[in-house]
């Protein structure tokens, strides 16, 4: 492995890249040209481009990808594309580049690439590479987050045809639909020796600063070695609809001293029965569940003021 200074100065002297973006999306659409132009006129040498618009094909196309032998894989997506493309990644001599095209891009904004196409270009030819943390749900490799209850609900049930006609629209719909008859669990989080206890219809442990494109927190990162574990709202559905509202809200001003927040290293998660599990968007399973963190296992291109611990 090359230190990120050796890496850094291989991309900004060779610009040896591969490009991969989700044409599936409306965004991805539009903008996959103009990406591939600003990349080539950027000075890059492309050795593939990946036009994607199957998900089921989106690992075996980042295979190919890192196959070319790239210092950068550049990245065009939400965070689903992210994620998957982090975890491809990890412990690998080859820099993650992002080009944020998603809705929330909650990955993006947590490690401060600029949301702007040619902003986020420009980091790739002037940032740095820098180590982040990436989270471990089980055997899964995350960016973002683990969701315990409702949200993973929701990743199951949101019907396909809906998802289709009012996109991403559709998992607070479904999501509504499902709390009139949802019902909370007792959640035991153990951390530290230490157990805590919720009701709860939601439950997440987070990796990074964001979740839904609001911060989580006004200091919580993608390096700091911590994972930040947090109920939504208590037993009734009333006080998950007003905490969601207000984590939405007031993220910016919290710190990860504030109740509810846990963070810690490690947790070992149970439930009062088997709960549904999402990762970063994708339904994984059941509780039990331990998520710890895999310590400075993605390389990224980031900018050139971005803190690197």
């Amino acid at each position: 492995m090359r230190t990120k200074e050796q890496l850094t100065d291989s991309i900004r002297r060779g610009r040896r890249a591969v490009l991969i973006v989700n044409a599936h999306s409306r965004r991805g659409r539009q903008l996959y040209e103009t990406a591939h132009a600003q990349l080539t006129d950027a000075g890059f040498e492309l050795l593939r481009a990946y036009p994607w618009d199957r998900q089921e094909d989106l690992e075996t196309t980042i295979a190919a990808a890192i196959a070319q032998g790239p210092d950068l894989l550049v990245a065009g997506g939400g965070d689903g594309t992210i994620s998957t493309a982090a975890r491809l990644l990890a412990h690998r001599d080859i820099a993650l580049g992002l080009l944020p095209l998603g809705t929330t891009n909650n990955f993006a904004r947590t490690v401060g690439v600029p949301l702007d196409l040619a902003e986020a270009i420009a980091t790739l030819t002037s940032g740095k590479v820098i180590d982040v943390d990436l989270g471990i749900a089980g055997d899964t490799l995350f960016t973002n987050h683990v969701g315990i209850g409702l949200s993973a609900e929701v990743m199951v049930a949101a019907p396909p045809a809906l998802k289709r006609v009012t996109g991403r629209l559709a998992y607070p719909l479904t999501a509504l639909a499902l709390l009139t008859r949802h019902r909370p669990m007792h959640a035991v989080v153990r951390a530290q020796g230490r157990s805590h206890e919720y009701t709860t219809h939601q439950l997440y442990v987070a990796n990074g600063g964001f979740h839904a494109g609001r911060p989580i927190t006004a200091d919580a990162h993608a390096d700091d070695r911590l994972l930040v574990t947090y109920p939504v709202g208590g037993r009734t559905r009333w006080q998950l609809l007003r905490e969601t509202a207000r984590n939405a809200a007031t993220g910016h001003r919290r710190t990860l001293h504030t109740d509810p927040f846990l963070a810690t290293g490690e947790v070992l998660l149970e439930t009062d029965r088997p709960a549904r599990v999402e990762v970063d968007g994708e339904p994984a399973g059941h509780t039990p569940l331990r998520i710890s963190l895999a310590a400075n296992a993605l390389r990224i291109m980031a900018p050139p003021g971005t803190p690197d611990h």
